[in-house]
């Protein structure tokens, strides 16, 4: 679609309202699926960032790399496990996590958004002791590696945002003498960096429109959900299946101090500049 000159100056003009808004503000994006596995998406989405810091907007982005780890699991000849949708996470898939997600995911981020003229900086939740953790445990099973939040310290994050810089952030977390370290999910720590950092906005990328009404038809995308509705569409099964995480990181994010949490589809190209700056927005909005 072409725009001249004309378009351009209004659609930058109707952006106004929002870049002051968010000026200054902290925005925390969970970025995973198929946004991260496409160059093109990765290129809308990695362009979005530093666009919005270029505007004031103080940006951190914790990632995934489910995918990637999956492939170099399978090429050293592990077979992926599962158990009730978390990664089991013996001692050599915990090597394996913290070589893709601290190592070679987290590195290509920071070298993607250094090219375009950004700053970031790569951590993981080992760094400044970013994320503490102890071993998940559910049901007397044993997940491995696999760990439960116990500490969220952001005072170098802080200090990066000061400094201008994006932390690019993988979820590889502190532990103790019997697990060094522990793989976390990235939805969960980014929803409780968001309300440490007292973020103004949390934003997941994932590969649906939103919360659908009806899972099979894109067009039911409910645009916003109060807190107080949530029980109910979990009850009525709208809310189902992988989505009951995700939106319950959404819930304990608003209810801790975040001004208001959103699902959006990552395979659209500038989904986050289109919530972020335009009157329509896109996604699922959870506020109180």
């Amino acid at each position: 679609m072409f725009l001249s000159n004309m378009d351009k100056a209004a659609v930058l003009s109707q952006a106004l309202p929002y870049i002051q808004k968010y000026s200054g503000e902290t925005v925390v994006v969970k970025y995973g699926g198929a946004a991260m596995t496409s160059a093109g998406l990765r290129n809308s989405v990695i362009s979005d960032l530093v666009l919005m810091t270029c505007v004031g907007i103080r940006v951190v982005l914790v990632h995934g790399g489910g995918k990637e780890i999956d492939t170099n699991l399978q090429k050293m000849g592990i077979e992926p496990k599962f158990k009730d949708g978390i990664r089991v996470t013996d001692e050599e898939t915990m090597d394996v996590v913290q070589m893709v997600l601290a190592g070679k995911t987290n590195k290509d981020l920071v070298r993607e958004v250094e090219n375009i003229g950004g700053k970031a900086i790569g951590l993981c939740g080992v760094d400044g002791g970013l994320i503490k953790a102890k071993k998940y445990e559910k049901s007397g099973y044993d997940y491995g590696s696999v760990g439960d939040i116990t500490e969220i310290d952001v005072t170098l994050l802080n200090d990066l945002l000061g400094r201008g810089y994006i932390p690019v952030v993988s979820t590889v977390a502190l532990g103790d003498a019997d697990n060094p370290v522990f793989n976390i999910n990235a939805d969960i720590a980014a929803s409780k960096i968001a309300v440490a950092l007292g973020a103004q906005n949390l934003i997941f990328l994932t590969d649906v429109r939103g919360v659908l009404r009806d899972v099979h038809d894109e067009d039911t995308l409910i645009p916003e959900i109060r807190l107080n509705e949530v029980s109910a569409l979990i009850e009525e099964g709208v809310i189902s299946k992988g989505m009951i995480p995700k939106v319950d990181c959404c819930v304990k994010a608003v209810k801790g101090g975040v001004g208001h949490t959103v699902i959006i589809d990552g395979r659209i190209n500038h989904s986050l500049l289109i919530e972020m700056l335009t009157d329509e927005g896109v996604g699922t909005l959870f506020r109180e």
